[in-house]
């Protein structure tokens, strides 16, 4: 009889699992990333009329709920690079030998292709066990250019991590290392679902106070035009309800507001300097 594991009290036959053919960490394909030029012009752009005029635009699915900022004023915007983290199975992955498994996982790997200006995206699954990064790792990635971190799950040490000043959108803390439960970094640069939000390498990230949006790459362009004008008449808008206007021609602009807009928008343009 072969033996059992007492020190649990199952019935766990001691063998070695064979191993299924799966070589990790998996690796997605090389992707294109949004230019500089664009990034420094959705700086402009707060997450809540991002979110809105996607939603207008037919995309409605973009807020990444849960993962709330851990440094209240902080707003990133940068190019996503994604890691997958995926449930435990022992004859595939798990967290036992942490220091020499997670070594060789897409936890590391992912760090070593980070450039400046990336926006790491972690599906982590919401696990409150699992924490995604620690002082070390969060040093590692500032230090290569990151801009910051959204991550569908948890980080740890934060008493150091937060010394660090680096942008986090995270749902919260845990003191479990990344593997330590039911999760393992498995893959890098692929498509992941974060928040039920499908994040794809070279999309845009903003975040803000108000959360964080997935900005898909190829609307990138047309968002920012719309999202400008939309800016721009919030300020007429706010600047005359603080005079005492009235709110339904104010809020949003009716026919009338909107007139008295293009107006002043003229006015602006011409003025001198």
């Amino acid at each position: 009889m072969p033996d059992s594991n007492s020190a649990n009290g199952s019935n766990v036959e001691n063998f070695r699992f064979p191993v299924p053919d799966i070589k990790l960490p998996v690796t997605g394909p090389a992707f294109e990333k949004p230019s500089p030029h664009l990034i420094e012009q959705l700086k402009k752009v707060s997450s809540a009329t991002a979110s809105a005029t996607l939603h207008k635009m037919g995309i409605r699915r973009t807020f990444i709920q849960g993962p709330q900022s851990r440094q209240p004023g902080a707003k990133i915007v940068g190019s996503v690079v994604t890691l997958q983290f995926m449930p435990q199975r022992e004859d595939v992955a798990s967290g036992l030998g942490q220091e020499y498994i997670e070594k060789h996982s897409a936890l590391w790997a992912v760090l070593k292709v980070i450039e400046p200006g990336d926006v790491l995206t972690v599906q982590a699954n919401a696990d409150p066990y699992t924490g995604c990064f620690g002082e070390m790792l969060v040093s590692y990635f500032k230090e290569r250019g990151g801009v910051g971190l959204v991550v569908d799950g948890y980080i740890r040490d934060w008493p150091h991590v937060k010394e660090l000043n680096l942008p986090i959108w995270c749902r919260g803390l845990t003191p479990n290392y990344a593997s330590q439960s039911d999760q393992f970094p498995w893959a890098y640069n692929v498509p992941v679902a974060v928040s039920g939000v499908l994040a794809l390498p070279g999309d845009i990230m903003l975040a803000d106070d108000d959360g964080a949006v997935l900005i898909p790459a190829k609307l990138a362009p047309q968002l920012l035009q719309r999202t400008l004008e939309h800016e721009e008449w919030e300020v007429f808008s706010r600047k005359r309800l603080a005079e005492g206007g009235a709110l339904e021609k104010y809020y949003p602009l009716n026919e009338e507001g909107r007139q008295e807009y293009e107006i002043w928008r003229k006015d602006l343009a011409n003025q001198p300097g």
